[in-house]
């Protein structure tokens, strides 16, 4: 495509993080002419993709239709890793554990079953010889390995699509603010402090800022510590590949997810978004600051309870956000029907896998080809009803 001489671009995605950036990749590479805006760096730490590690999963408990956009995400993992020269995705496996009808065993199940996966279930005994790591399993508890999952890499995935888009033709203005997000007869004005962009579309992608820019979505941005541990001296059986990624479901429908020390860090161990550590927030104010009553002192406990070979004493601890929907499902598509803006948000904790593949939807919907999966589930208008929040998992 090629904009005339009214518009700036043909399209405009406003929010480079994990989704933007990969909808800017996809967009350019079927020669659209783009354009994406970053309020702040590309690849920072104020939003929801950084963190050194997200987990990668294929068999998504959180809805079976999930699963054909993971399978899609991991394509383009790899694409984007031979485009780039950066290993962006390693699929170490994961396993996960907890009652046998719990939202953790249940849903993983599902989903595998659904698509015909290659997950299979983990007796007690097998979790306890392959996976001695884990302590206080109960015995009425299972597991399930799903070989496909792994852990994948925010910020260098998100350099690694601007780049890509970069080298296609897309042009880029990062440390730029949008402030507005103008529907006009025939397009769209995006109004920052310093200029105006006049384009046909725009695909908002802003994370935790979404529902400033687009305020009738039902989002909430959320205040989320993150958390690497260390056992008391070095320990190779805390290290990924032999500790892979998890997910494990307590006696108390409390849940811990996390993987192995990789990439210099230690194990990364967090908890389901319930208890005083995950706050609503404003994120243009949100308290940044760490504090062991807030942030660590739950998780600590959990982990001396879970994994006794680490030091409950965290190594490292930082903040993050992530922007919930009220079912917990991502919000993508276009709200009313409008063709001039695309949506794409609503993480809920469990997005970031799914990053290549729902920039490849976004710009699927963007130019008006057929999408590779069945993406009605999180429509942005759709009633919030179709299926109870699970656990979001990072």
């Amino acid at each position: 495509m090629s904009s005339t001489s009214a518009f700036d671009a043909d399209v405009a995605v406003v929010g480079l993080g994990a989704w933007g950036s990969s909808a800017l990749w996809r967009l350019a590479a079927r020669g659209v002419d783009a354009i994406g805006i970053e309020r702040f760096g590309i690849g920072h730490e104020m939003g929801s993709t950084h963190g050194a590690t997200r987990l990668f999963r294929v068999a998504c408990l959180e809805h079976p239709s999930l699963v054909p956009l993971a399978q899609r995400s991991r394509e383009l993992w790899r694409e984007l890793e031979g485009v780039s020269g950066t290993g962006l995705l390693d699929q170490v496996g994961a396993v996960m554990i907890g009652p046998k009808d719990g939202s953790v065993i249940a849903g993983t199940l599902e989903a595998a079953s659904a698509h015909g996966l290659d997950a299979h279930e983990m007796s007690l005994a097998e979790i306890e010889e392959r996976f001695p790591q884990f302590a206080d399993v109960d015995p009425t508890h299972v597991g399930v390995w799903d070989p496909d999952a792994g852990v994948a890499r925010p910020e260098d995935g998100v350099r690694a699509a601007v780049s890509a888009a970069r080298s296609l033709g897309a042009r880029v203005y990062a440390d730029t603010r949008v402030l507005q997000v103008e529907l006009v007869p025939g397009g769209v004005v995006l109004h920052s402090a310093a200029t105006t962009w006049r384009v046909r579309q725009v695909v908002v992608t802003a994370g935790a800022w979404l529902s400033k820019l687009v305020p009738e979505l039902p989002l909430q941005a959320r205040r989320t510590p993150m958390l690497w541990f260390r056992p008391p001296a070095p320990d190779p059986a805390f290290d990924t590949p032999n500790l892979p990624a998890f997910i494990r479901e307590l006696d108390d429908s409390m849940a811990i997810w996390g993987h192995g020390a990789t990439l210099g860090h230690g194990v990364k161990i967090g908890m389901q978004d319930v208890g005083r550590n995950f706050t609503d927030c404003d994120p243009d104010s949100v308290d940044r600051a760490i504090s062991w009553e807030r942030d660590v002192a739950e998780v600590s406990g959990l982990v001396a309870r879970t994994f006794p070979g680490l030091d409950p004493q965290p190594e490292s601890v930082i903040s993050c956000m992530t922007t919930n929907s009220p079912d917990q499902q991502f919000l993508i598509g276009r709200p009313g029907g409008d063709p001039r803006l695309l949506v794409g948000g609503g993480c809920s904790g469990h997005g970031f896998k799914h990053a290549t593949g729902i920039g490849d939807a976004l710009a699927r919907m963007a130019v008006g080809e057929d999408p590779v999966s069945d993406m009605s589930f999180a429509h942005p208008d759709r009633t919030f009803t179709d299926r109870p929040s699970l656990l979001a998992r990072r």
